[in-house]
């Protein structure tokens, strides 16, 4: 994955990063960071709902928005709570490998059934909620997905410095994504 930057010191977080919250993130989770004590958050963490990821990070540091894919485009109500009444400046946008949400359509058959068998649905009314849903939350892939979410809130709230991340599964690890 050429397009990631691996953080393995504080010498590895880009200069615009170090001596944010996006830099304290990135020393807490990959270096093991002593946690310091925080009253309010400073960093809104965009996140995937995946059960696979969790984040070496102090209690109230962070607000954490998880959605599938990290996709915070039906909630940005909420981040523009964090950055109105939070104060948040600062905001990570974390993707990772084998996301759910790639290729949904290969799921189809799997999720009306799940729908059908686990939820209780009828065969019509769980095809016509994958139908309408899924094109909505299909994200193609991770990385390219994460920048087009980033670039976008960028052009949304201008002020707020907002950063790519990749989370690696098989290492428990954040990569900064490389930008063009």
């Amino acid at each position: 994955m050429t397009s990631l930057l691996s953080i393995k010191s504080i010498d590895d977080i880009p200069i615009e990063y170090q001596n944010t919250p996006i830099g304290q993130l990135l020393e807490y989770h990959n270096l093991d960071r002593p946690f310091d004590n925080y009253q309010t958050a400073q960093i809104l963490i965009g996140m995937c709902m995946d059960e696979r990821k969790h984040l070496h990070i102090p209690d109230n540091f962070a607000f954490i928005i998880r959605t599938g894919g990290a996709n915070l485009r039906y909630s940005e109500f909420k981040v523009s709570y964090a950055i109105s009444i939070g104060e948040v400046k600062h905001i990570v946008l974390i993707g990772h490998n084998n996301c759910g949400m790639v290729n949904l359509a290969a799921c189809k058959t799997q999720f009306i059934e799940g729908l059908i068998k686990t939820a209780g649905w009828n065969r019509e009314q769980a095809e016509d909620h994958f139908c309408h849903f899924a094109p909505m939350f299909e994200i193609g892939n991770e990385i390219d997905f994460i920048l087009s979410e980033t670039k976008r809130l960028r052009l949304r709230y201008p002020k707020i410095k907002i950063a790519p991340l990749f989370y690696l599964l098989e290492e428990n690890k954040l990569y900064l994504i490389k930008e063009n």
